[in-house]
């Protein structure tokens, strides 16, 4: 069972890092790894470092939907703006794997603003709040997931 969790683990961190990034619950993941590496006798972590590696890790998912949100509105944006951003991110992700989840939430929350009837240079303010916002939950994300790496290599030391 202990060299399970440590698969499990390692894992959910490496899916976690990844996830923070592409559309799937990032942080989640990486602090779900963590558990699993806490439950086995390989690593052990303080129950300080739990909650709070767990409430940041509940924070940080909040943000991360209201985040992209409030880059749309706070440069004017609407939501076709928002709703275009999180349909050109999937369908981007689909289309160009690697690029595609950058470029199409911008160019969905253009087109969407596009077709809300903006005007093109109010609606390309818009889509780049929307950029900002979705570049700034990945940074806030992988940041959270690097820390939990770091805190599983440590205890691994």
């Amino acid at each position: 069972m202990d060299i399970l969790l440590l698969i499990l683990g390692i894992a959910g961190l490496l899916v976690g890092l990844a996830g923070a990034i592409l559309p799937l619950p990032g942080p989640p993941l990486s602090f779900v790894g963590l558990l699993c590496l806490h439950f086995s006798s390989y690593a052990e972590f303080g129950q300080i470092t739990l909650y709070t590696l767990g409430f940041i890790t509940l924070v940080v998912a909040v943000l991360d939907y209201y985040v992209p949100i409030w880059g749309v509105k706070k440069f004017g944006g609407t939501n076709y703006g928002a709703w275009g951003s999180t349909i050109g991110l999937l369908l981007g992700f689909f289309v160009i794997p690697a690029l595609g989840i950058f470029l199409g939430a911008f160019l969905g929350a253009l087109i969407g603003e596009l077709i809300g009837r903006m005007a093109f240079d109010k609606a390309l303010k818009a889509a780049l709040g929307s950029f900002l916002g979705f570049i700034t939950g990945i940074f806030m994300k992988v940041v959270l997931c690097l820390v939990m790496i770091g805190y599983a290599i440590a205890a691994f030391l």
